[in-house]
């Protein structure tokens, strides 16, 4: 998870890398997905308050999204999202671009029946490479933070019947960045245009039903840097900072029976406390269709 002031990259929905379900064997799944987030208060390290400078920050993404099935438990997935940012007030102009592919494997080794529901063990391992050279040195109107990463996630899924509830922790080791400066301060001055960027763990609890036709569910996610500073009184933020959220969202699924095949997908998040980031509200919404490759059965 890319988490700064302007925009978070979300968590999406069934088939992803954050959900306890696969995709068959030489299925695709395809996605296009639109989110919009937007903030007017943010936290100043623990100092929540707004800013007449920025007023209100709005960050558009446009995502295309694959998820194929290699094998009935392995799939392999990628995100290319088209960002855009503007501040509704003051001199900062808005940035736009491609912001960082994501792929990552989605690994199911292991279902047992416990009870009356079935347990279900999923590892994710993923990884991220920024697209465009935008400059992660102008928050909060960056489009991202520029840093290349690697990702594991362990996820578990419990489920009975049609309900269901699953956890998983992530951690997310984040490369070195450069930005357009000779020096730069964080806690003290630092002459040079290399800035290291701390690592970050997410922690997602989700519960919720799902069914052939229709899924709903509600999630809550913790996501926590390790490293990094406060913002300064009246500064920028920067793309070291620490940057902690807590978040809580809904999602809903809806399959379609005279055309096979296709999903829409819609929801929303909400930052419900946070350390230097801000307190973002999104909407999304999107377009799934399933393509068959198998030559076995085409139905």
């Amino acid at each position: 998870m890319v988490c700064c002031l302007m925009t978070f990259s979300k968590v999406l929905h069934a088939q992803t890398d954050a959900d306890g379900l696969m995709i068959s064997k030489n299925f695709f799944c395809g996605v296009v997905m639109y989110d919009h987030g937007s903030w007017t208060n943010y936290w100043e390290g623990t100092f929540k308050r707004n800013n007449l400078n920025i007023g209100t920050l709005t960050a558009n993404t446009y995502s295309v999204m694959g998820n194929y099935g290699i094998s009935n438990k392995l799939d392999f997935l990628f995100t290319v999202p088209y960002v855009t940012t503007n501040a509704s007030a003051g001199t900062l102009n808005g940035q736009k671009g491609f912001q960082d592919l994501s792929i990552s494997l989605k690994w199911h080794p292991y279902q047992t029946k416990i009870g009356k529901g079935f347990f279900g063990l999923y590892a994710i391992a993923a990884a991220t490479t920024p697209l465009s050279n935008y400059e992660p040195n102008f928050l909060p109107v960056s489009i991202g933070l520029h840093s290349t990463t690697a990702s594991l996630r362990l996820l578990t899924n419990y489920q009975i019947g049609r309900f269901f509830v699953a956890g998983a922790g992530q951690y997310v080791q984040r490369s070195d960045i450069t930005i357009d400066a000779d020096a730069y301060y964080t806690t003290h001055e630092i002459y040079s245009n290399r800035v290291y960027m701390p690592n970050v763990t997410n922690f997602l609890l989700s519960t919720g039903y799902r069914s052939v036709h229709f899924n709903a569910e509600a999630i809550l996610s913790q996501t926590t840097t390790h490293g990094g500073f406060d913002i300064r009184k009246n500064d920028m933020p920067f793309p070291s900072n620490e940057m902690n959220m807590t978040t809580a969202g809904v999602l809903f699924k809806y399959s379609f029976d005279p055309v096979a095949g296709l999903e829409l997908t819609a929801g929303g998040n909400r930052v419900l406390d946070g350390r230097n980031v801000g307190q973002s509200t999104d909407f999304y919404g999107g377009v799934l269709y399933l393509f068959n490759f198998s030559k076995k059965d085409k139905k």
